[in-house]
Formats: structure tokens, sequence, C-alpha cells
């Protein structure tokens, strides 16, 4: 990948964009992963204000400090960067109160709850856009948003733009070596920081972003039976989220009414 020429198209991509919608630059929920680091230091290197939020919820150790680090080291670097710390724990917690009588035994609540947590950051950056005339800046990549839609509907799929979504996670981290991101960002194991209980994004999905990638690229072309052994595992894993999550990656239907009706 020409990593550079990449890099100064995503720059220039982003500031045509707010330039354009009259807006004052973006704000970006940071996490400690790599996805967010590298669009958060795209986005100041456009210039334009940037407001980097972090938003905890029961949030474990290492990915508060990965995340402190990183906004840190964004702001000495970049003048026109600012931060924001919202600690929604207690908002989530009241949330999950209210709605335990509600759930009690029900096999689905932990990832209700945990797509819950996402949907509350995004309101949580839409607020604070609105605040300050910025654009919501989305951090999915392209195997998340096209390929097994693993992300939350409305929560972190809820953006005003996406600039990363058309690169593999694999060449996320290539920009991150090349943009010079502190260490743990660029060492940090992907995980969404949804659960209360450590889940990379490998055990939940159970195929790590090199094997989904390599589906990808060739999905369409090929079904199973053009696999054995692990591709053909990583295959069925890769076909199954991505007919589940289908819903997410097109226009929300509309039931359309024949015109003669109108009559």
């Amino acid at each position: 990948m020409q990593t550079q020429k990449v890099i100064d198209h995503i720059v220039n991509w982003l500031k045509d964009y707010a330039v354009k919608a009259k807006v004052n630059g973006y704000v970006i929920g940071v996490s400690g992963g790599v996805d967010s680091g590298v669009v958060s230091t795209l986005c100041a290197m456009t210039g334009l204000e940037v407001l980097a939020l972090e938003m905890p919820i029961r949030q474990k150790a290492d990915q508060v400090n990965r995340a402190q680090d990183h906004i840190e080291d964004l702001k000495k670097k970049f003048p026109n960067v600012k931060s924001e710390t919202v600690n929604l724990t207690p908002v989530f917690e009241s949330f999950e109160n209210i709605v335990s009588a509600h759930s009690e035994g029900n096999p689905n609540n932990n990832l209700a709850l945990a797509n819950t947590r996402s949907r509350f950051r995004m309101l949580n950056l839409y607020y604070f856009g609105q605040l300050h005339g910025l654009l919501v800046c989305g951090t999915g990549n392209k195997v998340e948003d096209f390929g097994i839609g693993f992300y939350t509907k409305y929560g972190d799929g809820g953006v005003d733009v996406s600039p990363i979504a058309d690169l593999y996670k694999t060449e996320v981290y290539e920009l991150a070596r090349a943009l010079n991101l502190i260490e743990s960002i660029q060492n940090a194991i992907p995980t969404d920081g949804l659960w209360d209980t450590e889940r990379t994004d490998e055990d939940q999905i159970g195929a790590t972003y090199p094997e989904l990638e390599k589906i990808q690229k060739e999905y369409g072309t090929k079904t199973a039976e053009d696999y054995e052994g692990r591709d053909k595992e990583v295959f069925q894993i890769f076909d199954r989220m991505h007919k589940a999550a289908k819903h997410k990656m097109v226009p929300i239907p509309i039931c359309d009414i024949p015109e003669d009706w109108r009559a």
C-alpha cells in the first residue's frame, strides 16, 4: 500500500468535506484502539478543530490508559486538538437498573446492554458535535463495516463520515506505524470494549482480521466448497455474520405506496 498517498488523500478528503459542510471540524470517540487512534490523527492533520472524546463505561484500565496517552500525545503534536472525558458509567448503570426488571433470564440481555453502551456514546458524540459545530467522525474499517457488520447499528455505526471504511484492518495498522502513533496503540489487541469481561474481537468473532480479510477479498466469487480446513471455517464464520448483518449495510427499507392510490 502506498501509505503516504493514502494518508494525504484521507486528510484532504476530511478537510474538503468539512469545509463544504460549513462546520468547524470533527468530534471523535477515542477508545484506546488502533482505529480511533488513526482516525483522530488524520482528523488532526486537517488543521480543523478536533474534539477527542473519551467516554468510559466500566472500562478496563489498559483501555483507559491507552486512550488517555494517545490523546495527550495528539494534543502535543496538534494545537487544534482539544479533549473531554465524559464518564458514562453512571448513565449506563442507571439504565441497566431501570430495565433489569424486564430482562431477567433473557439470554439476549448481555448483548443488548453491550450495544446500549455503544449507543450512549453515539448520543454523547452528537451532543458535543452540536455544541461546537462538529461532524461525528466514524472509526469503522472495511471488514467491520462491509464484511461481518461488527459494529452497533445507531451506535458506533451512527456517524457523519467514515474515512477508513475502505481500509482493511491490516492496512489501518500500516497507517498507525506510518503516523508514528504511540507504541501501545500500534500494538493494541482489537476489542470493542463493550463487555465487563475481557473479550477481544477474535474471541467474539472466532477468527483474526487477516483471516477475515482473505475471505472478504474473495467473497462472492467463491463458495464454501472452494475452501478446506481453517479457510473453510473462516468462510463459514464470515458468510454467517455477513448475512446476519446485511440489514446494517443497506439503506433503511421504505414501503413504497403506489401512486394511483394517492388519487
